[in-house]
Formats: C-alpha cells, structure tokens, sequence
C-alpha cells in the first residue's frame, strides 16, 4: 500500500521510487514505443509522457504482476496518443542503433551484425502491420506479456488478442524478406 506522501509499499522516498521506476522500466517501455510508433523522437516523447502520468497516478498502480500489464497500458496509451496527433506510421531511418543497443545486450560482433540485418527486416515488417495487429505483436514478442497482460493492456478481449496475434504472424510470414531470412537460417 502507498503512503499519503506517495512512498512506495517498502517506505521508499518518492525520488527513490522514480528513480527505480526509471531504472527498471525506462528501457522496455522505450523499446515498445519505438516499434509501436517507428520514430525514436515520438517514442522519448511518448515514455516521458507515460512516466509522468504514472507518476500523477502513482497510488493507483496494483500491486504484483498486475503493475507490469498496468505500466504497458499507460505507455501504449501514450503511444496512441502521440499517433493520434502526429500519425506516423512508417520507420524513420535515423536512431535505429539506439533500439539495436536495447535489443541485443551481451551479443558478439558476429550476432550482433546478422541480428542488425534480420532486426532492421523484422522492425520494418512489424511497421507494415497495422496499429491494431502491430501493437499486440510488440508487446507480445518484445515486452514478453502473456495474452491476459495484453488485453489488460489494450483495453480488448483475450479472444481479441489472440486472433490478432495470429493474423499478424500470418501476414509477417508472408511477407518476402521474413520468408528469405527463414529460409536462409534452414539452409
């Protein structure tokens, strides 16, 4: 439970609770809102306005597992919002180091030059999708929450969820460049 004085449910001071707010969700959220709206200036604008809005609200988040699917709900909305007013829907082609860096941590200069090249097809096939079919397979496949956290956090039935899931896998494996990139890793 928060405090009056917005402590966190240990008595962490509100500075501390940012803090590691930032520390620990700044990245996934960036990464989501990266993909979800292909411009990497929207996506800071978009994090920063989702953080201050969790901030306004901080006493409202659940506790447990429902504060992740909450969190993701809170950026998604950004991201909606900032599509509403911009309506940007294509990959920019500046600042894609940035999501490369989050992606691939820890990988050799061999990984992360194949996972540059299939990485860039694979963000430019997700951008094609639309919103509706592009959002769930962000959340799905790069913040990894299970169908439940994503109707949580689309505001949309499981059923929803899945049936979208499955339309847009079946449109990125139609599309020509996945089919090479799978055909060339079976080879």
């Amino acid at each position: 439970m928060r405090g009056a004085d917005g402590a966190g449910a240990r008595g962490e001071a509100p500075t501390a609770l940012l803090e590691g707010w930032l520390a620990e969700w700044y990245a996934p959220a960036y990464r989501t809102a990266r993909l979800i709206l292909g411009d990497g200036a929207e996506a800071e604008d978009a994090v920063q306005d989702a953080f201050l809005r969790l901030w306004r609200f901080r006493d409202a988040i659940p506790e447990g597992e429902a504060a992740r699917a909450w969190l993701y709900r809170v950026v998604v909305n950004a991201c909606y919002s900032r599509a509403r007013s911009e309506r940007r829907h294509e990959m920019s082609s500046g600042d894609e180091s940035l999501l490369d860096g989050l992606a691939e941590q820890g990988a050799g200069p061999d990984e992360k030059v194949a996972g540059a090249l299939s990485g860039t097809a694979v963000r430019a096939a997700i951008a094609a999708l639309p919103e509706a079919l592009r959002v769930p397979v962000v959340l799905r496949y790069y913040a990894d929450l299970s169908e439940r956290e994503i109707a949580l956090a689309i505001h949309r039935r499981a059923g929803t969820v899945k049936s979208r899931l499955h339309e847009a896998r079946r449109r990125l494996g139609a599309d020509p460049t996945i089919s090479r990139l799978l055909g060339a890793e079976e080879a």
